[in-house]
């Protein structure tokens, strides 16, 4: 076997190593954003079996809000549907805006209970509604963070699948795609500085 025969099949099992390393890599990024948005599921499902216990609590008050109640059901609903739509391929698009839609209703309809809920100070003083806000407050925030560890690993898939060589490979591989961040209504509004007047 002459030297430049050895030194074709040395380069050729290189090649083939590196092309292991980037199929190899574009999978590991892929199952970080998939298991990052396992755990927005499971805090969004804690949220949405909370919400149907705050209904409960609420509705012994609001006999005459029962409108804003069936809002924030629905709303839990739909949002219910968009995750399990998401759930099942985390890195569509379409599924990321759909569930950030739904969530965003059902932000609203959450807010508009807050709202109801102020001129009920008996309601609000109760022991159990001040729970299960508690409760709602501690898994908004355990969404937040684990979606901003989603975004995260979407971001680096993203990166990685876009570089060079990669680029070259992803689509041969099944990563044709970029995957979709997800961004909740609120998002855009944390961004804003607060304006401050006095």
């Amino acid at each position: 076997m002459s030297t430049s025969s050895i030194i074709f099949i040395v380069i050729l099992i290189a090649l083939v190593f590196y092309i292991v390393g980037i199929y190899n890599s574009l999978v590991s990024l892929k199952n970080r954003y998939e298991n990052g948005f396992s755990q927005i599921e499971v805090q969004l499902k804690r949220r949405y079996d909370l919400i149907p216990n705050l209904v409960a609590t609420a509705k012994g008050y609001l006999k005459h809000e029962k409108e804003t109640l069936e809002a924030v059901i629905g709303a839990r609903n739909t949002a219910a549907a968009g995750l399990k739509a998401a759930a099942a391929n985390p890195s569509s698009a379409l599924a990321m805006k759909e569930l950030a839609g739904a969530e965003g209703a059902l932000t609203s309809a959450l807010g508009n209970l807050n709202v109801v809920m102020e001129a009920y100070p008996d309601l609000k003083a109760s022991s159990n509604m001040m729970q299960l806000s508690e409760e709602l407050t501690s898994t908004e925030n355990k969404v937040s963070f684990a979606r901003q560890a989603f975004n995260d690993a979407v971001t680096e898939y993203n990166i990685y699948r876009q570089s060079f060589p990669p680029i070259f490979f992803a689509g041969f591989f099944g990563h044709r795609t970029d995957a979709e961040l997800l961004e909740f209504a609120d998002s855009v509004e944390i961004q804003a500085a607060p304006k401050i007047n006095f």
